[in-house]
């Protein structure tokens, strides 16, 4: 399967769709296939061209929309006489039916990658209210590089899957460092507590995707009965106070995906 069938435009080549695009070319992608339009003109790689303007000598297949969910009703009127085959859009809030009104496309996809696309272990949500055979199969040949990838049957869910999934890897960063900050509170040296920290979290998380339990359970096979790891659990699970921390973690980021889709509308 090719990962994309005529030319590739990426309008934006910023955090993630430079990563987005570099895991491309790594699984095969063919450089003369892609124009990034960006108005910088900094961080395309090599053998990519890049411009500024809207390139008039071609109609793209694909477009993958990656600029700031602000910067939607500048970028749009660019795009006017532009009818790509697909319109791939990773901005946040911004729904599809706002994408159909300002941006002609014989097929729009909603998509949400987090930022573990850049070493192909990201999440990428998808969503499209009509798409073929041969569009789902472009869309999961480009996705499929960047990690594991969902199709999201209900647009409505993409609030909390954003703040799930797209926003997660910045909470679980956080947690990194508090996890180190907290080891380093009971006298460890600040640099081993954050080697320590990381190395747990990516041992961890490598063993709960393998696992055939769940976390849940995992958590419960370390605690033995009067241990120490079960004495840290009890903190945690006092009056559900994590799953309260982030149930309003998750909460605070899905209403702020709410209000940009309503701004954009």
């Amino acid at each position: 399967m090719t990962l994309a069938a005529g030319p590739l435009w990426l309008i934006g080549c910023g955090n993630m769709g430079g990563a987005m695009l570099r895991r491309w070319l790594a699984a095969g992608l063919d450089p003369a296939e892609v124009t990034v339009v960006t108005r910088s003109g900094r961080g395309v790689p090599e053998g990519v061209r890049s411009v500024q303007a809207l390139p008039r000598e071609e109609n793209p297949a694909t477009i993958l929309l990656a600029v700031k969910p602000q910067q939607i009703d500048t970028v749009a009127p660019m795009l006017a006489e532009v009818r790509p085959g697909l319109l791939i859009s990773i901005l946040a809030g911004v729904e599809v039916a706002a994408l159909a009104a300002r941006i002609p496309a014989d097929a729009i996809v909603r998509a949400m990658p987090n930022l573990p696309v850049a070493i192909g272990r990201g999440v990428v949500a998808l969503h499209a209210p009509a798409l073929d055979l041969d569009g789902r199969a472009t869309v999961e040949a480009l996705a499929a590089p960047l990690g594991h990838h969902e199709w999201i049957a209900d647009e409505a869910a993409f609030d909390a899957v954003t703040a799930l999934a797209g926003c997660g890897p910045g909470f679980l960063f956080r947690f990194a460092d508090a996890l180190a900050a907290a080891g380093a509170a009971l006298g460890l040296p600040a640099d081993q507590a954050a080697r320590l920290a990381l190395a747990t979290l990516e041992g961890s998380a490598i063993m709960a995707a393998a696992s055939d339990v769940s976390p849940a359970m995992l958590a419960d096979r370390v605690a033995s009965p009067g241990g120490s790891t079960r004495e840290g659990l009890n903190v945690l699970d006092r009056d559900d106070a994590l799953v309260r921390l982030l149930t309003d973690t998750l909460a605070a980021a899905a209403r702020r995906n709410a209000e940009m889709a309503a701004a954009a509308r």
